[in-house]
């Protein structure tokens, strides 16, 4: 049994959250990465989940299966709603899916518990993001506060946190810090409409998020696109 400090990290195979899992693994932890095969489109970011737990020394790589098909509601869920171009227009994108982060950090949650780990790292940023509602300080706040008072954990044990250490940065500032860590970006898939072979389409919000992000840092891009 190890006396080092654990966490569930969320992982989805894109850039933010391989980097985050860098980030828990070099604060000490003992990182335990879970996944979630919740009918996305983009298939091949589980494969990029996979590779980027195992290349970061994850003690252990779990994927749930959700079916958030049988609701809908999000161009990353039902094929009868197109990924959109990238687009500044105001308002929640239709690449939201909805109470997606709240369902994933509650199943976190509860194998955090039965792992007895003390905190949960997901990859939100509320700078360089697309207007996500889960993305906010705010929820993560209120789903900690939730998570302290629905658990035996948080009312017997020592509480549990749930850590955002790229809530503040731009995507550069999470490019740059990934880089310093060693993390391969080449491994991961962002793009919303990915093909089997993880190649990115170039068009979609997250893929003109990541390219800004590697031109703002000045590091070469490798992304692979279709």
């Amino acid at each position: 049994m190890t006396d080092k400090k654990r966490a569930v990290v969320l992982v989805s195979g894109g850039l933010d959250s391989a980097t985050v899992l860098a980030m828990a693994r070099a604060d000490g932890y003992d990182c335990y990465a879970l996944a979630f095969d919740y009918g996305q489109r983009h298939r091949a970011e589980l494969h990029a989940a996979r590779n980027v737990a195992e290349i970061s020394g994850a003690i252990e790589y779990k994927v749930i299966p959700l079916d958030l098909t049988a609701i809908g509601g999000s161009a990353l869920t039902d094929a009868n709603i197109a990924v959109p171009d990238h687009s500044d227009a105001p308002g929640i994108p239709v690449t939201y899916v909805p109470a997606r982060n709240t369902v994933f950090l509650s199943i976190a949650l509860g194998w955090a518990e039965v792992l007895g780990a003390e905190s949960i790292f997901i990859g939100v940023n509320a700078v360089d993001y697309s207007g996500y509602p889960d993305c906010r300080p705010d929820f993560i706040q209120a789903f900690e506060t939730l998570a302290n008072l629905a658990t035996k954990a948080g009312v017997e044990g020592g509480g549990l946190r749930v850590v955002t250490p790229l809530i503040d940065l731009s995507k550069a500032d999470i490019i740059r810090k990934g880089i310093a860590l060693g993390v391969d970006y080449a491994q991961t898939v962002s793009c919303y409409q990915a093909d089997d072979g993880g190649q990115a389409c170039g068009r979609c919000d997250s893929c003109f998020l990541r390219r800004q992000g590697f031109d703002a840092a000045g590091v070469e891009d490798p992304t692979r696109y279709q």
